[in-house]
């Protein structure tokens, strides 16, 4: 009898901290015999390739949520418990779950927020917080990388952009890290009830917020579409005070991660460290080239809105696609050298910040962070050393260190 071959026989097994620590020697085997296949542990359609990810990504066959053209029952789901609405609720209304023409409207009323031109007028500011963050943490000599100095960065310039005042700033990282709990493969229940609590205490937060910027509005994101909100028939409150949350979500966990990743990838490859030191003109490419090297999002779900075909499977509609950003990331028949790290390279069409009509709204305020503080850190920090080797967090969609204990040689 012919034993059939499940992703977990060759090495993806999303709850192993083993695979967490490393999942690239799985996603190379699913990319050359298995570009496209079932996982029954997660009931998933497992794609590896690039050029399947990026196809599928722009394919309006899928969608990121099915729920504006089923029921949970119509796709052969089982509806969350009545206890979870909170969370669900605030997902529904979040851009990164929307479709068209919703999708649409709203994106189109925070895309000015981040446009390229936009973001730079930000650089002097975010500058300035670096340049305080690296100040702080050389008088430390020994600090944690993370905590200390790449998780204040993305805190601070979306909180500011927002208007959250800063004696208010200390709540917005664990709600964060509570609610995207919910995001995981292999979360349990007490996971869920975290991800809710935290929910509905981010949620009473900014609409009290929300409605004061209304009364009062002053020079800040928040005000800008609290007024917008008012007028009633383009953005309700609901949906501003869900977009507040993803903004300052993707802020804390997608950017921080990307960041510590980065560096650890660097620590790891001393060679391309100490070329980087040399030549600090280097980092826009470099950035790249560590988002798609070891992206903090190795993977993003679509649903099958209708019948699609890949590679000689029909994947019915009612099912669930695990798009492997990481996997696609390190497609030799994309990438040169993919399993290397080329800091020039150039062009790099990675996937990290994804494609299509989900294309990554921050990815401008991103890079700019990530391009200042690099720079920031190879200059002023020139000595910096890893202290010992990090801890992975037991997660694998937002994939990230726990710390990463480094001090000044």
């Amino acid at each position: 009898m012919t034993v059939p071959v499940t992703p977990a026989g060759l090495g993806y097994t999303p709850a192993d901290p083993a695979f967490i620590a490393d999942p690239y020697p799985a996603f190379a085997r699913l990319r050359a015999d298995h570009p496209v296949i079932y996982d029954p542990a997660t009931n998933q359609w497992l794609v590896a390739r690039f050029a399947d990810v990026l196809a599928l990504l722009r394919d309006r066959r899928l969608g990121r949520s099915y729920v504006h053209v089923a029921t949970h029952e119509e796709f052969g789901r089982t509806p969350p418990p009545a206890w979870q609405a909170p969370f669900e609720a605030s997902q529904r209304l979040q851009l990164i779950d929307m479709e068209p023409p919703d999708h649409t409207r709203l994106r189109r009323l925070v895309s000015t927020a981040f446009t390229p031109r936009t973001v730079e007028g930000l650089r002097p500011r975010v500058t300035e917080l670096v340049d305080g963050l690296v100040s702080a943490a050389l008088e430390r000599g020994a600090f944690d990388l993370l905590a200390d100095l790449i998780e204040q960065l993305p805190v601070a310039v979306i909180a500011e952009l927002l208007g959250i005042p800063p004696a208010d700033r200390g709540q917005l990282r664990p709600w964060s890290a509570d609610m995207t709990l919910m995001f995981e493969l292999t979360r349990g229940e007490a996971d869920e009830r975290r991800a809710v609590q935290a929910t509905v205490e981010f949620s009473d937060y900014l609409r009290t917020l929300v409605r004061d910027r209304r009364a009062r509005p002053r020079a800040d994101l928040l005000s800008e579409l609290a007024l917008v909100a008012e007028a009633g028939d383009r953005l309700s409150e609901d949906e501003l005070i869900a977009t507040a949350i993803l903004l300052l979500n993707a802020g804390h966990e997608a950017s921080v991660n990307g960041a510590a990743n980065a560096w650890w990838t660097l620590f790891r490859h001393p060679q391309a460290l100490a070329a980087l030191r040399a030549d600090p003109g280097l980092v826009p490419t470099a950035v790249e080239e560590l988002l798609r090297f070891d992206t903090p999002a190795p993977m993003f779900e679509r649903w099958v809105l209708e019948d699609i075909e890949l590679h000689g499977i029909t994947i019915p509609r009612g099912e669930e696609l695990a798009l492997l950003f990481a996997s696609a990331n390190r497609d030799p028949a994309q990438f040169a050298n993919p399993d290397g790290l080329v800091l020039d390279r150039a062009p790099n069409p990675h996937l990290s910040f994804g494609a299509g009509i989900h294309f990554c709204l921050g990815a401008p305020l991103a890079r700019l962070e990530l391009g200042v503080l690099f720079r920031a850190i190879l200059e002023q920090m020139p000595t910096l050393e890893l202290v010992s080797e990090p801890a992975w967090k037991p997660r694998f969609v937002l994939r990230g260190l726990q710390a990463l204990p480094v001090r000044v040689a």
